[in-house]
């Protein structure tokens, strides 16, 4: 079935976040660090760590597919090809969430990654959701799974690309997963 872009990115859309509920430091959005699904975070948008064709069959993908519904794998691959360093976005079908940035850190699905492809991916997941104007995220660990990233690397290089974006709307970005050592990782990068 195909999706025209138009359809999907007209929704009406409604920060769930105020700008008063959140504090920002050094103009930084708050970095938030939790354990769980991100398929249960009430936040404007999830990011997906995709492939370029939008496949949504294992990893965090297929989970999140799983629980939102086939649609919104529908609505990626008829955006695709998306190539690494692009995002785009999807509903959340049924996910609390308002939408889905899918950011693709590899080419092919199950494909290896590295700390460019998780870089080019997390900058260009957090540049669409601060244009969207979107007040708060939720990021897993990107690359750690099928691509096979290295965890702490994946989250140093993640922080490195908040780091780099003027931000205008987001205000926190929560990084969370299942996994107890990718949580841990988390912890120790956002503490410094």
């Amino acid at each position: 079935m195909f999706f025209a872009k138009k359809q999907i990115l007209n929704k009406p859309f409604k920060p769930i976040i105020t700008s008063e509920s959140i504090v920002k430091k050094n103009n930084l959005p708050k970095i938030e660090v939790r354990k769980g699904s991100i398929t249960n975070c009430a936040v404007d948008a999830i990011v997906n760590p995709a492939n370029s064709f939008g496949y949504m069959g294992g990893g965090v993908a297929g989970v999140i597919k799983k629980v939102g519904g086939q649609i919104i794998e529908d609505e990626a691959i008829a955006q695709a090809p998306v190539q690494v360093g692009e995002a785009i976005l999807t509903s959340a079908g049924d996910l609390i969430c308002h939408k889905i940035i899918h950011a693709p850190t590899m080419h092919n699905p199950a494909e290896k990654t590295d700390a460019h492809k998780v870089f080019c991916a997390a900058k260009a997941a957090l540049e669409l959701a601060d244009k969207e104007g979107f007040r708060s995220i939720a990021m897993p660990g990107m690359g750690t799974g099928v691509g096979g990233f290295d965890k702490l690397e994946a989250t140093k290089t993640v922080v490195k690309a908040i780091k780099k974006i003027k931000f205008e709307n987001v205000e926190k970005i929560i990084l969370i997963d299942i996994d107890d050592e990718m949580v841990e990782a988390f912890d120790e990068v956002v503490k410094k």
